[in-house]
């Protein structure tokens, strides 16, 4: 029991220390927007849900890179302060849901097409998240085999058939 009580007070300090520093974040980007933090243990994350109408797209950024630079100093700051990693998830209304319907179709389609054709079909510039994204979606597949190739900036991810 004593586990327990020391995981949740672990847990509670980390979604503590996640919502002061997203707070103080949001305000020196002159952002109103409070945001929601609460523990996602099934996917061992702490979320930063931003609900917003008139700064959703100043706080997604062109292809969502405000989003995940935000994400980024959460974490980096939340590591600092906690002395260990914590994985934490941004999210601005339900664009992450959006973003993670349209990679699914993607995966999907590309699929489809290394089915027919026969052919590699390469995808590029997607960030690490978005091809982690894609090689789950298409992982119970058992006709289609996904990697990622390259380094760095240039890395992309090629879905292909198997056999």
């Amino acid at each position: 029991m004593a586990k327990t009580t020391t995981k949740a007070k672990k847990a509670k300090g980390k979604v503590e220390t996640v919502e002061s520093i997203a707070g103080e974040l949001l305000s020196l980007m002159g952002v109103t927007v409070k945001p929601e933090v609460f523990e996602d243990e099934k996917n061992e994350a702490i979320v930063v849900s931003l609900k917003t109408e008139d700064e959703a797209g100043l706080l997604i950024g062109r292809h969502g890179q405000t989003i995940e630079s935000i994400q980024a100093a959460i974490g980096m700051l939340a590591k600092e302060q906690l002395g260990e990693w914590a994985r934490v998830v941004v999210n601005v209304g339900d664009w992450r849901e959006k973003q993670e319907e349209y990679l699914k179709t993607l995966a999907t389609s590309a699929a489809e097409r290394a089915k027919s054709m026969g052919e590699e079909q390469p995808l590029y510039n997607l960030t690490p998240s978005q091809r982690r994204v894609i090689h789950l979606a298409l992982s119970e597949d058992p006709e289609v085999a996904t990697e990622s190739v390259g380094e760095g900036e240039e890395r992309y991810l090629v879905v292909k058939r198997k056999g």
